[in-house]
């Protein structure tokens, strides 16, 4: 294919954009000028307020179901999406799951679930969205949202932090076997996020106190879907391979990390 022309506009995937960070990353996006595809698994409604909310800002959007618990065939909607809107020139891998079970209490249907949705998904999302920016010859960006998670383990999410873990260290093979192609893949790994995911939605994150958190608060999607937006924009063409928090500086707590500590007695030697 030939190189994308200049006046074209870049086409994004994103999955899960049917609220929180996804829908975030999709409005931030189309705010720089990108059309997008969007993917839900349960919320079609959500999805499709998030199809308006980037039509508002002049740009297309195509909405498809994808349940990546039904591999490999859900990874179909990606290229669905790419023949629909035309060419695919981002693809952020959002869409994830969790648990909330002591491991020696975890069902193997359990941990593949969240296995396949949180790395086996995104692995074979990546591939399709990779072949295509090859062969349209003018590369691509690729952004995987993993958890602060990637680094840090957590009680009782035991399959997450073991997926996040491993989507973070395949960014980084990604990254190294598509950069001749001009393609960069990088990680994001948002800490609390007021987003559904948290039973937070809509919350006014200023007025929410962490203790465990040294900002004090949750994030807010449009602090992690701003982050996504530089490392998909032309300023980043340089960066790959990374993996960039945003968490209010959870991660730098070490092993006391944790937006459920009830006091601020750590912040006192």
């Amino acid at each position: 294919m030939n190189a994308h022309s200049e006046s074209a506009a870049r086409v994004a995937v994103i999955t899960g954009a049917d609220s929180g960070i996804g829908r975030a990353t999709a409005v931030r996006l189309a705010e720089q000028g990108m059309d997008v595809g969007i993917t839900w698994h349960e919320d079609e409604k959500g999805a499709r307020e998030t199809a308006e909310e980037v039509r508002s800002h002049g740009r297309r959007a195509a909405v498809a179901r994808m349940d990546l618990t039904e591999l490999p065939a859900a990874a179909d909607v990606i290229d669905r999406l790419a023949d629909e809107l035309g060419r695919i020139d981002v693809l952020v891998n959002n869409a994830g799951t969790g648990t909330a079970t002591p491991f020696v209490d975890l069902d193997l249907d359990t941990v593949r679930r969240v296995l396949d949705v949180d790395l086996v998904g995104p692995f074979l999302c990546g591939q399709r969205a990779a072949r295509r920016m090859i062969r349209q010859g003018d590369g691509g960006r690729i952004v995987n949202i993993t958890s602060v998670h990637e680094h840090q383990p957590r009680v009782g999410a035991a399959p997450y932090c073991a997926a996040k873990g491993g989507l973070g260290l395949l960014t980084q093979v990604m990254a190294l076997e598509l950069a001749g192609d001009g393609i960069t893949v990088n990680a994001v790994a948002p800490g609390e996020i007021a987003t559904p995911m948290t039973g937070q939605e809509d919350t006014d994150v200023h007025t929410e106190k962490r203790p465990g958190i040294p900002a004090g608060r949750p994030g807010d999607a449009r602090e992690v879907a701003a982050v996504v937006a530089f490392l998909t924009g032309p300023d980043a063409a340089y960066v790959t391979g990374a993996s960039w928090a945003v968490d209010g500086g959870m991660l730098r707590m070490g092993p006391q990390a944790g937006s459920h500590l009830e006091s601020d007695s750590w912040r006192r030697p």
